[in-house]
């Protein structure tokens, strides 16, 4: 857990100072991780990518809702959002 929260603190200084549209950036509350086989690294980073659009045909909140139940994580739709 200190691990995450210090990543999300340094890369939300970090990615302050590169540009001024970035100045409001924060990260939220909340955090999943979910690990990857080593051979899908292309794949993901892919993703990542061309993660804006594809974000434009299924939300974040559907997208991590279909994580969850692939991966059978029990949740509570109350705690899980901002």
């Amino acid at each position: 857990m200190k691990l995450v929260e210090e990543v999300k603190k340094q890369s939300s200084k970090w990615i302050k100072t590169k540009d001024a549209e970035y100045s409001n950036f924060y990260w939220q509350d909340g955090y999943g991780i979910f690990s990857i086989n080593p051979t899908q690294i292309d794949v993901v980073i892919k993703y990542i990518e061309n993660q804006h659009e594809h974000h434009e045909e299924k939300s974040f909140q559907d997208e991590f809702r279909s994580f969850l139940k692939k991966y059978k994580i029990e949740y509570d739709e109350r705690y899980v959002w901002d």
